[in-house]
């Protein structure tokens, strides 16, 4: 993660509807991956990055993402928003 706080401190959208929609807006400065997420779903929004120029960081687990997130449930995906 960007820091050692995980992403609570970031302004993100988690899931996979709101990560596309803010990659498709142009307000997305970073995306993260779950590694162990569904390949039907991340691949759309890794072809979507780097189409719009996005970067991606994986990250291993939807459990260790949702827990940077601060939610207590798994996260295929989050963005990091811009302010």
């Amino acid at each position: 993660m960007s820091n050692d706080n995980g992403l609570q401190d970031a302004h993100v959208r988690i899931g996979t509807k709101q990560t596309m929609r803010m990659v498709q807006l142009g307000l997305a400065e970073e995306v993260y991956v779950a590694q162990d997420a569904d390949p039907r779903i991340t691949s759309k929004i890794v072809a979507l990055c780097e189409e719009s120029s996005v970067k991606i960081a994986y990250v291993d687990t939807m459990k260790n993402l949702g827990k940077a997130c601060g939610i207590e449930v798994g996260a295929a995906m989050a963005a990091i928003v811009r302010p």
